[in-house]
């Protein structure tokens, strides 16, 4: 059975917590920084200075990062938050995923978000 070190996988997950500086909620899924970071394309609001913890054993195999909560973003846009997206903040698309459940968010309010995981399975592994 393949297997790659812990620290392979790591490796990408740091490059996240080092880079990722940037949380747009999204009307649907990005597949560049533009979309993701633009009012009126996608982004309907954003929050800067995110917390992305260090990497960690995820389940069922592998290896993650934990995005905190956040109870403060600014929404820049009135529509239906269906997907975040993480940036470095001045042109790279990191990562982007569907939200829990989508959020209606009207412009000038705030949004929250629970903490979520990014993560990389094992080679192998599920």
């Amino acid at each position: 059975m393949p297997w790659v070190n812990d620290n392979v996988l790591d490796s990408g997950l740091n490059w996240i917590d080092t880079n990722g500086t940037r949380l747009d909620i999204c009307s649907q899924e990005p597949t560049n920084y533009s979309q993701a970071t633009t009012d009126g394309t996608y982004s309907l609001g954003n929050k800067t200075g995110i917390t992305i913890s260090t990497s960690a054993d995820r389940t069922p195999s592998g290896r993650e990062v934990t995005i905190s909560a956040i109870s403060d973003g600014s929404v820049t846009e009135t529509g239906t938050a269906t997907h975040w997206a993480i940036t470095d903040g001045s042109s790279v698309l990191i990562a982007t995923g569907a939200l829990s459940s989508s959020q209606s968010v009207t412009d000038t309010n705030t949004f929250t978000l629970t903490s979520f995981a990014i993560g990389i399975p094992d080679v192998g592994g599920s």
